[in-house]
C-alpha cells in the first residue's frame, strides 16, 4: 500500500534532480528517501530507478509513477486546504519576488498571509526576474511576483499590478524644463538595468522597437545602486517615479520630459499548477489585492508617515554612501 511520504519522495527526487536534494526539501534523511523509494518499488515489485549507472535514472515505469504521484499529492494539497479554515492550515510558503516590490508592497502582503493564514510560516525571497523564473521552474520557490518579461506555459500567470517609470536624473545635470527626444537621450550616459532583470528585459525590447541602440551604459541589477549613480549624477536612469517622489521632492532627482513616454511594466503573479493547493492560489490573489508600487515601506499601518520616513532613510543611506 503506498503512503503519500514514498509519493513525496519519489516526486521531489524526480522534480529536484537528486536524492540529497528531495531530502532537504522535505526535512528528513537522504537513507529515509532512499527507503521510502525502495518500499514504493517493493509494493508494486517494479523498479522506479534504473541504478545501472552512477546516476539513477527513472525508468518508464518510475516516469508513470512521478506523474501519478504530482497529481495525487496536487488532490491531497487542495483538499486539505479546501475542508480547513484558513487559520489551521499549516505549511510554508516560499514567495520570489523582486527589489522594487520588496521595497514597497512586501511587508503588506506578509502582514495580510499572517492575518489569514496564522499557521503559514512565509520565507520572502528577493532576487532578479529570470533568477526568480529558474527557481519556480526548480520548485525553489511556490511562487514569484515579477515583471511581464516572459511567457511561460508551465506557470500560472496573473497581472497583479502596473509600475510607472520616468527618466530622472540629478537636477543640473540634464535641463528638466523643456521637452527631450528620445535620440537625445540615448546620447547621454545611461543608467539601466541587465538582462537577467525583468524591466530591463522589458525597456531593452522597448528600446529596440523604437530603433535606439544604446552606445553609452552602466548596467547594474540591483535598484539602490541605479538610484544612488543617479543622484549622484554619473547618468541618467528609467526609474519608478511614484515611490520615489521624496527624493524628487526634495531636490535629489529631477524628471525629465522625454517622448516617448516608458511604457508601464505590468507586474505577475505566477506560480506551477501542481502540488501547490489552494493556498499559493490565495496568496497570489492577496498580492493582487495589495500591490501598490506608489510608496515605499508599506506596512498596512499608517503608510504614509511610514513611506515618508522610509522615503527620509533612503535618501540618507543614498548621501551617506
Amino acid at each position: 500500500m503506498m503512503t503519500f511520504k514514498q509519493l513525496e519522495a519519489i516526486y521531489w527526487v524526480a522534480r529536484l534532480g537528486g536524492f540529497s536534494a528531495a531530502a532537504e526539501r522535505l526535512h528528513t534523511t537522504q537513507s529515509a528517501i532512499s527507503r521510502r523509494i525502495q518500499e514504493l518499488e517493493a509494493a508494486f515489485d517494479t523498479p522506479l530507478f534504473d541504478r545501472s549507472q552512477r546516476t539513477a535514472r527513472l525508468t518508464e515505469k518510475g516516469e508513470e509513477m512521478v506523474l501519478l504521484a504530482g497529481q495525487m499529492l496536487a488532490q491531497r494539497d487542495a483538499a486539505t486546504e479546501a475542508f480547513s479554515r484558513p487559520g489551521v492550515v499549516q505549511r510554508r510558503i516560499r514567495i520570489g519576488v523582486t527589489e522594487l516590490t520588496s521595497m514597497t508592497w512586501l511587508p503588506r502582503l506578509v502582514r495580510l498571509i499572517q492575518a489569514q493564514y496564522p499557521k503559514v510560516v512565509i520565507e520572502p525571497d528577493v532576487d532578479l526576474s529570470l533568477s526568480l523564473r529558474d527557481k519556480l521552474l526548480a520548485s525553489e520557490v511556490d511562487l514569484i511576483v515579477v515583471p511581464d518579461a516572459f511567457q511561460d506555459s508551465r506557470f500560472v500567470a496573473q497581472p497583479v499590478g502596473r509600475v510607472a517609470s520616468a527618466w530622472m536624473c540629478k537636477p543640473g545635470l540634464m535641463d528638466a524644463s523643456r521637452p527631450v527626444a528620445l535620440p537625445d537621450l540615448a546620447a547621454q550616459r545611461l543608467l539601466v538595468q541587465g538582462d537577467r532583470s525583468g524591466t530591463g528585459v522589458v525597456y531593452g525590447r522597448w528600446f529596440q522597437a523604437q530603433g535606439i541602440t544604446l552606445r553609452d551604459t552602466l548596467v547594474s541589477n540591483n535598484m539602490i545602486a541605479l538610484i544612488g549613480m543617479a543622484v549622484a549624477g554619473l547618468g541618467v536612469s528609467y526609474l519608478p517615479w511614484r515611490c520615489l517622489s521624496p527624493l524628487i521632492a526634495d531636490g535629489s532627482l529631477a524628471v525629465l520630459r522625454v517622448a516617448p513616454e516608458l511604457p508601464e511594466v505590468t507586474y505577475m503573479a505566477m506560480h506551477r499548477d501542481e502540488a501547490g493547493g489552494s493556498l499559493v492560489a490565495a496568496v497570489a490573489a492577496l498580492a493582487q489585492q495589495c500591490c501598490d508600487f506608489s510608496r515605499l515601506f508599506q506596512t498596512g499601518e499608517g503608510d504614509a508617515s511610514h513611506a515618508l520616513a522610509g522615503g527620509s532613510a533612503l535618501a540618507a543611506a543614498i548621501q551617506l554612501s
